[in-house]
């Protein structure tokens, strides 16, 4: 039995190429924020600071950040998620 979700690309809500926000929590380290923006930059070679949202929790322990990743198709998506999920300063990926 094949239960694999491929959604073919004429059924998706995304529409590609597009700048796609992803949340990812860490610790609030500066060697967090510089990493994802190293491992963004993996997938979007002009991705800087300028497309990360900030938010820290309120005791201040983590980092919240949105990143805005441009993506050309469903396969880069995953294979971004992929790569955050994997991560170990990477707590939650949303």
């Amino acid at each position: 039995m094949d239960f694999s979700c491929e959604i073919p690309p004429e059924q998706s809500l995304i529409q590609y190429p597009c700048r796609f926000p992803i949340k990812v929590m860490g610790a609030n380290t500066a060697e967090f924020i510089s990493t994802m923006t190293a491992l963004a930059q993996g997938f979007e070679h002009s991705f800087n600071e300028s497309h990360i949202e900030q938010r820290p929790s309120r005791a201040g322990n983590y980092m919240g950040l949105t990143l805005s990743i441009e993506v050309h198709n469903r396969e880069q998506l995953d294979e971004v998620y992929r790569a955050l999920t994997k991560h170990p300063l990477v707590k939650y990926v949303l």
